[in-house]
């Protein structure tokens, strides 16, 4: 769908940066997305806007909501409202920096940009995809061609959605120490694949992380579009992770299994890697106008 943004649908790239915005100044909204729509012109930058930004002026966007905090056995999915999301891709991280400030600045005063990850490529699994930093593949039941666009983008809701996605957007720190304490067949058990090759085991048990979200066990079924990146900071790791949906409802349904609430059984990811963020945005759609391509806003009212 040609008016999905570029990069919702692009492999992962070998570098990313994500940029957190908090609103600040409401009357300075306009101003400030129309001088970010020329900036989203193609592959290197995916924007998503919080429903805060879209309240703020005075718009609705059908599906969107607050991202919800969950507590299941003995974990917690925590929820951490943002204003507007960018996630920058390239190759090159000096030029991540430059766009950044351009972004930051076409922003102001409206959005403070609060936090910045940086992220990346991790090696290349036996289907093509990146690696988590405990060397699993990542992605590796994503959808492909038509299904990605199927699952990832909004379809027949007419001109400023069409091609228009959700996005659920989570930091998650691992804890490498506890995962390199395990054996081998207790990490395969733990993920319910064996890293070596990615096959997927047939006796893994029930709280392994694959079946636990196996897109096709649910009802309806839950397919989503990850182009989830690991990160490092310091002495701290993990992976962002980025799911891409055509509504909010595969990714949520995703989550509550995860967490215990749907039969008590807790994805045994969380015995290593916890989510300290949450939160939804909108991807607009893009579209071409006499200076180029640029964010679809006429669902915001711009």
């Amino acid at each position: 769908m040609k008016t999905a943004q570029p990069g919702i649908l692009a492999p992962v790239p070998p570098q990313g940066r994500y940029l957190f915005f908090t609103l600040k100044q409401a009357s300075a909204l306009r101003e400030a997305l129309m001088r970010l729509a020329p900036l989203v012109d193609g592959p290197q930058a995916v924007v998503g806007i919080g429903p805060d930004v879209v309240a703020a002026l005075g718009a609705t966007v059908p599906g969107l909501r607050a991202f919800a905090a969950l507590k299941g056995p003995g974990v917690e999915v925590p929820a951490t409202p943002t204003a507007l999301w960018c996630w920058l891709r390239g190759t090159d991280r000096g030029k991540l920096v430059h766009a950044t400030r351009a972004i930051e600045k076409a922003l102001a005063p409206a959005l403070r940009l609060d936090r910045v990850i940086e992220a990346f490529r991790h090696g290349r699994g036996p289907n093509g995809h990146g690696r988590d930093l405990t060397g699993y593949e990542d992605g590796t039941e994503n959808p492909e061609d038509a299904a990605a666009e199927k699952a990832a983008l909004a379809h027949r809701q007419g001109a400023g959605q069409n091609g228009s996605s959700f996005v659920a957007v989570q930091q998650w720190v691992h804890d490498l120490d506890a995962f390199e304490a395990m054996g081998t067949r207790e990490q395969d058990n733990m993920v319910g694949r064996r890293r070596r090759d990615n096959h997927e085991l047939d006796d893994a048990p029930a709280s392994a992380h694959v079946k636990r979200t196996a897109q096709e066990s649910f009802k309806p079924e839950a397919f989503v579009l990850r182009r989830s990146m690991p990160w490092a900071y310091d002495r701290q790791y993990g992976l962002m992770f980025v799911a891409f949906g055509k509504s909010f409802d595969a990714f949520e349904a995703q989550m509550r299994r995860m967490a215990g609430l749907d039969d008590g059984i807790v994805d045994a990811m969380f015995q290593i890697s916890r989510p300290v963020t949450g939160a939804f945005f909108w991807c607009p759609p893009v579209r071409q106008d006499a200076t180029g391509m640029r964010l679809d806003l006429r669902q915001v009212g711009l």
